[in-house]
């Protein structure tokens, strides 16, 4: 698992993030975030890799219950 940036452009990432959410309910916000996690991982495709992002982001600051 890469935790170095890797962004080319990370503020113009942001910046396309925010603006897709414009207008949407928190319903449709939350429906856009899950096919956009899909849609990467699809991009990643190593499951290990994948399992291990999830552990990671899970036991970062504010990322849910610890201790799993």
């Amino acid at each position: 698992m890469k935790t170095d940036a890797q962004f080319e452009d990370a503020d113009g990432f942001y910046e396309q993030l925010i603006d897709a959410h414009q207008g949407l309910s928190r319903e449709e916000s939350e429906v856009l975030n899950a096919r956009l996690i899909l849609l990467l991982a699809n991009q990643i495709g190593n499951s290990a890799v994948l399992s291990e992002c999830i552990r990671a982001a899970r036991h970062l600051p504010g990322g849910g219950k610890t201790g799993r």
